[in-house]
Formats: structure tokens, C-alpha cells, sequence
């Protein structure tokens, strides 16, 4: 997640503002259960790589924003907002995307041209990563650092040298892959994230991060109208690919899509799966929905 300074600007005026932050996301750790992955704080903005395990992202935020912004403001004789509205956050699958954000992270400084390697920047937990320095107890790179074998010498090189491959490759934004402004994982990951949080579970939805974010995917007569536009409403596969990508994108629970269709829940749910299995085998149906999404979303895919 990111967060940005109003109007751009500055948010950290000298080191003493910058290990203040810290000392929050610190807080943020003991008080609210934060498992800080990666941070890079720059001049007019911050990057988190971050889990809530117990659900409360607002609520870790709030502490860091907030705490921050009294502090900044006292400090520097300043009233009002510090940083620009809301914070942005992803949902992300660790798994396929944690250990790219990292380098991704990792390097903003370079590419800022802040630096010309990412270990002449202090203030992002590269050098941890790296093995440079004691690493604070509230930072977890037990996670990154375990695809590289462990915690030990060797995997802090081989992180190091992970990152700085990155250097001289133009890597693309890991974030070009977000659906519906929310999601950074696999079909199946999402598919499992909707089911879990918005089909079976009868939750508090204000404790579940990006839960606004998730309700306002594209409904299913917004997927018709994209879809008719680009294989016809007479074709037989546009009443399958409606059905697959309002499962998938919209949001909407099974029973709702399924009254839009005319069809029950668990119809919606194995049309779906079915239709998603063929388009796995088939390539021109894998264009067809990147066409789709870029309709739909405004991204470039």
C-alpha cells in the first residue's frame, strides 16, 4: 500500500521526521498486530508491504497516518491534512507477487534517481535485506528472504543480487496486473478471496480491508454491455463469458448473479469453473479477456 503527501507534497522534511515514521510503524506492530514486510519512505510518499492478520488495515493506517500527522504538524508549525485522502491499498497474493513488490519496492529510489543503488538509500529496509546493519524486531523479511533458502549469509546475497539484476532491467510495475483496483493474484486466489468474504461468511464487512473496493467491481450489466460490444449477444459464448467474468469481477454474491441470469447460485459457480477451465486451453479466448479487462477497467494489459 501507498500513501502520498496533499498536493504532493513533502511529508518527510529531515531524518529526525523519517525515524519518527518509523517509530509508528513500530507501534503499529506491537498495538495493532502489523507484520511489516517491506517499507521505502520517500520524499512526498511511503510504500508498505504489509499483513493484518486480524483484519484491521483502516485501523493500522489511521495509527500511522494520524500519529504522524499530529506529530508532523506540531513539529513543523503546520494545521491541516498532511497526506492526499485515502490511503491506496492491494490485496495481494504473497505467494506469486510478495518477493517481486520487494525488489519493486525495494528499488523506488533508484528509479526515483534518488540513488544509484538502492544500498545508498537508508531509508527503505533494503539494507536489512541485505544483511547491512541489526534488523529491527518489528521487520518480518523471514518471508522474502525464504525463497533464497533461509535467513542465513547466503540468502541475503542472493536477495542482493535478486535486486540488483532489477538495476539495469527495466522492470515493469508489478501493480500493472491489479483487478479492479483491488486484487494482485491468480484467477483462483480472487475466485477464493470473493467466495470466502463475500458468499459464505456472514462478517463484519467494516473490519475486511478493500471490502468497499471489492463491492464496486463492474456489475454484470456492465460486463454485458462490454462483452455484446465485442463478440455479439447472439454468439453462444457471450452468455458464458458474462456469467464467468460476473463471478469473477463483479463482486455481486452467487444468488444475485444468478437472479440476473436467471439461473441458481451453484449454476453460476459451475458455469463458471467450467467456462475458466477452457479458457486456460485456449488462446484466443486468453485475448478475448485481456481485451475485456482493459475495456473495463481502463488498464493496459
Amino acid at each position: 500500500m501507498t500513501s502520498r503527501g496533499n498536493e504532493r507534497k513533502s511529508i518527510f522534511k529531515c531524518d529526525g521526521d523519517r525515524k519518527r515514521f518509523l517509530s509508528y510503524l513500530e507501534s503499529a506492530h506491537h498495538r495493532y498486530g502489523a507484520i511489516l514486510h517491506v517499507y521505502c519512505l520517500m520524499e512526498n510518499h511511503y510504500h508498505l508491504l504489509l499483513e493484518t492478520p486480524r483484519g484491521n488495515l483502516s485501523q493500522i493506517l489511521h495509527h500511522i497516518n494520524g500519529a504522524y500527522t499530529t506529530y508532523f504538524n506540531i513539529r513543523h508549525g503546520r494545521p491541516g491534512h498532511l497526506f492526499q485522502g485515502r490511503f491506496k491499498a492491494f490485496l495481494v497474493e504473497k505467494d506469486s507477487y510478495g518477493l517481486e513488490l520487494s525488489r519493486y519496492i525495494h528499488l523506488n529510489p533508484v528509479r526515483a534517481g534518488l540513488v544509484n543503488h538502492p544500498l545508498q538509500y537508508g531509508w527503505s529496509s533494503y539494507r536489512h535485506y541485505a544483511g547491512k546493519g541489526g534488523e529491527p524486531e518489528w521487520l518480518t523479511t523471514a518471508f522474502i528472504l525464504g525463497y533464497f533458502g533461509g535467513h542465513d549469509r547466503s540468502a541475503h546475497r542472493k536477495y542482493q543480487r535478486y535486486v540488483e539484476e532489477g538495476i539495469a532491467a527495466k522492470l515493469e510495475n508489478p501493480l500493472r496486473d491489479v483487478i479492479a483496483s483491488t486484487f494482485l493474484g491468480r484467477e483462483d486466489f480472487i475466485r477464493r478471496i470473493r467466495e470466502e468474504y463475500l458468499e459464505r461468511k456472514k462478517i463484519d464487512r467494516r473490519n475486511i480491508p478493500f471490502m468497499e473496493e471489492i463491492l464496486k467491481g463492474p456489475t454484470p450489466s456492465e460486463i454485458e454491455a462490454v462483452v455484446g460490444k465485442l463478440v455479439g449477444k447472439s454468439e453462444a459464448l457471450y452468455r458464458k463469458l458474462c456469467i464467468h467474468l460476473s463471478h469473477q469481477w463483479s463482486g455481486w454474491r452467487l444468488e444475485e448473479i444468478g437472479a440476473h441470469f436467471g439461473m441458481t447460485g451453484a449454476a453460476v459457480s459451475q458455469t463458471s469453473r467450467r467456462f475458466g477451465k477452457v479458457a486456460e486451453k485456449d488462446r484466443s479466448i486468453e485475448k478475448l479477456l485481456e481485451r475485456i479487462k482493459e475495456k473495463l477497467f481502463n488498464v493496459e494489459t
